[in-house]
């Protein structure tokens, strides 16, 4: 039997019904988004020492100051970044442990991921092996640069606060394309930015909070 299955993932299937029921009372609406949340293991994605508290709704520390977000975030960034439509392309800005990056690579022809901590972008590599995922490719890089020469994306996912919007991230959207993104310091915003021929659409949605984004790798 395969790490995955053993220990606590003898019972995770019952685990994710109740976390699925859970972010259906909260408001998460995307089937979609919700199957792809079902079908990823997230206790392989947090320290052994905390995977009994892999599926409750919180954040938990996965090293070197980043946490892996609670399940309600992942699914509602997720859904709104689908719109509830197919996405080709996508890049994610903060790989962590990985966990975002398997639940979109559910949902979309490529992922594309970047890291700028090295043993982090390490850590997120030996998760996403154990689930054989071939349509994902991780990078350590300054996120907020984002991936010049693979734009453009359909849609692009930031998983750290932005003190503003990033110009480099704008460009690297596709027409028609969505970014979802924290942005503020003390208090911060998720937003929605979908990119038309001649403007860029910002909506704002609901209070979150983020571990903040930083330049430079590491």
């Amino acid at each position: 039997m395969s790490p995955v299955m053993s220990g606590i993932g003898m019972t995770s299937q019952r685990t994710r019904s109740r976390m699925l029921s859970r972010l259906r009372e909260q408001g998460i609406r995307d089937e979609v988004t919700l199957a792809a949340m079902g079908a990823i293991p997230r206790h392989i994605f947090v320290d052994e020492a905390l995977s009994s508290r892999a599926y409750e709704d919180v954040s938990l520390p996965i090293g070197f100051g980043q946490t892996i977000s609670q399940p309600y975030i992942v699914a509602r960034m997720t859904e709104i970044l689908r719109g509830n439509g197919n996405l080709g392309k996508v890049l994610e800005i903060g790989t962590g442990c990985g966990y975002q990056t398997a639940v979109l690579s559910k949902l979309v022809k490529e992922v594309y991921s970047v890291e700028r901590i090295s043993p982090l972008l390490m850590k997120a590599r030996g998760n996403l092996r154990e689930l054989r995922m071939r349509n994902i490719k991780l990078k350590h890089a300054d996120g907020t640069m984002g991936l010049p020469e693979l734009a453009p994306f359909d849609g692009i996912i930031v998983t750290a606060a932005s003190g503003h919007i990033p110009e480099d991230l704008l460009t690297q959207l596709a027409i028609g394309g969505r970014m979802v993104i924290p942005v503020g310091t003390e208090e911060q915003t998720l937003y929605l930015i979908e990119r038309t021929p001649t403007e860029y659409l910002q909506t704002k949605l609901e209070a979150v909070k983020f571990v903040p984004l930083l330049g430079g790798t590491s």
